[in-house]
């Protein structure tokens, strides 16, 4: 349990001017919203451990959350009366990588906990945790205050959608506007007012819809998959406990119309997570750019089927979790099987945050040594024969 000092306090206050009454109902209130709803995981509990009325209890601001000496603590009013940003909640910078706040747990975006969740970590990027700070080591968010030294705008973004001076190193953020998650029209703006309403909505687990920011895939609107909800929430723990992610057989053609700007908000039209990246790196996703839909290929393709024969032939391969397939289908629990219909997406080989490896990547590709006889992780997962001697 994180020790909150300004939410204790603004609960004693509240309990010591209740009447009897009032208590008792506030009880009853209570234990209503703590029963557990099995369809949905919308955030239940007092309206006091995310929200402030005035920002203001016992003389001391409530927009508290946040690691002590991280840049995005502070104590001014946020959008929707809540008292944190979205780094104020997820991003604590602490040891571990789940912290609980008023018995809900919080998935951790910066920590230096032993191991990561799903999307990668942060904190690699500033050197708080790996083999040193490195701005290649992930997405340079404004929100962590750490612009790119290197890159100006996304890699791999399509020269026709002149959007190079909008995308940008120094205004890439976590959500909204120029960001991931949440409703990215730039009318909403970013942070907490793009992701309005989406946690008391939340779907967890399938998310086999995805119109809306609160059913899509971790809240970005328009991809569709299985959210891990088993004994390691958030993480690809296991060959049998992880996300499932979603993919499709056929590249698509990236174009700002038929990609981008669609009805509904900035989304993928395939609804991939391939798909939802190729809204920024549409160069490497686009199926003209990348060579086609068979090989020989200019760029390593994403949604597209894993060959089910010789060094990729699925009888030999089991569920890795350090190199993740994705499924033509919305699975309604993690499967530990690779099968025939299984195709290769962006998160096969990069994590969404931030990894100890330059260019987001899950393992050191100056290790991938063809020829060495011994390796069978990174690019070996899918090309087993390559490290032959």
């Amino acid at each position: 349990m994180v020790n909150n000092p300004a939410l204790r306090s603004s609960r004693e206050y509240s309990l010591q001017g209740m009447t009897a009454l009032s208590a008792t109902l506030a009880l009853v209130f209570f234990l209503i919203l703590s029963i557990p709803v099995t369809s949905l995981a919308a955030v239940t509990g007092p309206c006091v451990n995310c929200h402030t009325m005035h920002n203001s209890q016992g003389g001391s601001a409530m927009a508290t959350y946040g690691a002590d000496g991280k840049p995005w603590k502070g104590t001014s009013p946020l959008p929707a009366l809540t008292r944190g940003t979205c780094l104020g909640c997820h991003g604590y910078g602490g040891a571990q990588k789940i912290v609980t706040i008023g018995g809900s747990g919080i998935p951790q975006v910066y920590h230096t906990d032993g191991s990561d969740l799903a999307g990668g970590n942060f904190a690699y990027i500033l050197g708080a945790k790996g083999s040193g700070a490195s701005d290649a080591k992930g997405h340079n968010v404004k929100d962590i205050v750490d612009s790119d030294d290197v890159l100006d705008a996304a890699p791999g973004l399509m020269p026709a959608s002149g959007h190079s001076s909008i995308i940008t190193d120094t205004n890439l953020t976590c959500a909204g506007y120029i960001g991931c998650h949440g409703n990215r029209y730039q009318a909403i703006g970013t942070g907490v007012a793009a992701l309005k309403g989406a946690h008391h909505g939340n779907v967890d687990g399938v998310c086999d819809t995805a119109d809306t920011v609160a059913n899509s895939y971790r809240f970005l609107l328009g991809v569709k998959g299985l959210e891990n909800t088993g004994a390691s929430k958030w993480q690809n723990a296991s060959s049998g406990d992880h996300n499932e992610y979603f993919g499709a057989t056929t590249p698509m053609n990236v174009s700002c119309a038929n990609t981008c700007h669609l009805t509904g908000g900035v989304q993928p039209p395939n609804k991939t997570i391939s798909g939802f990246c190729a809204t920024c790196h549409g160069q490497f996703h686009d199926q003209t750019e990348i060579g086609g839909t068979s090989s020989p290929f200019k760029r390593h393709p994403t949604d597209i089927r894993i060959k089910n024969e010789g060094e990729y032939a699925v009888s030999l391969r089991t569920y890795n979790p350090g190199a993740p397939v994705g499924r033509t289908s919305v699975y309604g629990a993690p499967s530990s099987a690779v099968t025939a219909d299984d195709v290769v997406t962006c998160l096969s080989c990069h994590a969404a945050h931030a990894t100890n490896y330059p260019d987001l990547l899950r393992w050191d590709y100056t290790t991938m040594i063809a020829g060495g006889g011994s390796n069978t992780t990174g690019c070996f997962t899918c090309h087993t024969q390559k490290d032959n001697p």
